[in-house]
């Protein structure tokens, strides 16, 4: 048990500082454009967000589920099926991509219309739109690397891959937005090449053979591309699932608070997703000790790395949330660039109430990744499913119909906690498949 115990803690370890890297990106993104282009820019990059998750949703699908048959194939001593797992999830990406890079082309004016971009609004919108989904096939590929390389027990590279790219993202961030003046623009310029950045850095791994995985002269195999996407439709639904939620709480908050009220609710969600890339860094780190040994057969070893998850990710949220309510008023104000009075009200109520979801939103996700890990691909998707739409929403309308903005930042946290009880009881009713 000492050695999956180690093997558990550097993966995590390595994915957790690889994540924070990121989660430090995508707030200084934020705060570099809602410095320069106020609270107009933040309010573009939050109706735009979602269709970011969808692209990285779609990384992640094919990146995790791939991943994840890869290393339950390779703990089966099943090299050529390893590798054709590998050439099947090219094909998927190399598809995918092509879907976004045709509707960045040709759709991204209704889209951010459908979104729900004014006049005001519409060109910022538009611009951030069309960049991302030209970009889209460097952030899939990047995502599909990055987990092979994982699950081929190189977690390191994988790790500078990202830290590399995110390191090289705010300094690019910085020098288009300011040095430049190129705005908006220049933060999803500066976010489409941070991944191209991160395929560099893993290139040469790649060219020099120091990998396992490796396509293989094979034609499509459907059966194969199912069973990936089935694997990985629950870091899909999360992502997604997000972008949607996004969408519903930017319609509900504009009713209730307008466009201030839409700009306070992108300072929590770039804190909500720095803080949910923390539990998925932890949820990548127990995702290959996991399929590893449930491939091999070592039952007792899955039980101690998932044990070993859940307490890092106590220990984790307890500090997370301690952190965001004792610096809320700093935090907030230096997204709030105006001294909007309003909007540090808003984002202030938001980030103590919003936040309470903590340890509930790091055992889903934990528990989801566990579940996809051995092969229980249904009860991860009932709880993405869950935590993403089907409670959420209503569960959003319900509380801000009666509490006001109040109950829209409630709606995460109580949605978060059903779900949570309802993970540990499928937990306890499904037993792994042999």
């Amino acid at each position: 048990m000492g050695g999956i115990r180690r093997e558990f803690a550097k993966y995590a370890a390595l994915n957790i500082l690889g994540q924070m890297a990121y989660a430090c990106y995508t707030v200084a993104d934020t705060f570099l454009v809602a410095a320069r282009v106020g609270a107009d820019g933040l309010a573009a990059l939050n109706l735009a967000f979602p269709v970011f998750c969808f692209v990285s949703g779609t990384g992640l699908m094919i990146g995790v589920g791939g991943g994840t048959r890869y290393a339950i194939a390779r703990g089966r001593g099943e090299e050529y099926a390893a590798n054709r797992v590998f050439t099947n999830a090219i094909y998927l990406a190399l598809g995918f991509s092509t879907l976004y890079v045709l509707a960045g082309l040709l759709f991204s004016v209704p889209l951010a219309r459908l979104l729900g971009a004014d006049d005001a609004l519409l060109g910022l919108t538009n611009t951030y739109l069309r960049t991302l989904l030209l970009f889209a096939p460097a952030f899939i590929a990047n995502h599909l690397l990055q987990s092979f390389f994982r699950n081929d027990a190189q977690p390191s590279l994988a790790m500078a891959a990202l830290i590399t790219a995110s390191v090289c993202n705010i300094v690019m961030a910085y020098v288009f937005i300011f040095a430049f003046g190129w705005g908006i623009f220049g933060s999803i310029l500066a976010a489409g090449l941070a991944p191209v950045i991160g395929i560099l850095v893993m290139a040469p791994a790649l060219i020099l053979e120091k990998n396992r995985f490796r396509p293989v002269r094979a034609l499509p195999d459907a059966a194969s591309m199912r069973r990936i996407l089935a694997t990985g439709v629950s870091p899909f639904l999360t992502e997604a699932t997000s972008g949607v939620v996004m969408f519903v709480f930017n319609f509900i908050i504009l009713r209730l608070a307008g466009n201030v009220g839409v700009a306070a609710f992108s300072v929590v969600s770039v804190l909500s997703l720095a803080v949910t890339a923390i539990y998925t860094g932890l949820s990548q780190g127990e995702q290959p000790v996991l399929s590893r040994c449930f491939g091999a057969g070592e039952r007792a070893s899955v039980s101690a790395a998932l044990r070993d998850a859940t307490v890092t990710m106590l220990a984790l949220s307890a500090v997370i949330y301690a952190a965001l309510s004792l610096g809320a008023e700093p935090i907030v104000s230096a997204f709030n660039s105006t001294g909007d009075a309003a909007l540090q009200a808003y984002a202030v109520s938001g980030v103590r109430r919003y936040f309470l979801a903590c340890p509930f939103l790091g055992w889903n996700i934990v528990l989801a990744t566990y579940f996809i890990s051995t092969e229980r691909t249904r009860a991860a998707q009932t709880i993405s499913l869950l935590r993403g739409l089907i409670v959420l929403i209503p569960m959003a309308f319900a509380l801000s119909a009666v509490f006001g903005m109040t109950g829209v930042w409630l709606a995460y946290p109580a949605t978060e906690a059903l779900v949570a009880l309802t993970g540990i009881v499928l937990f306890r009713l499904l037993k792994p498949k042999k």
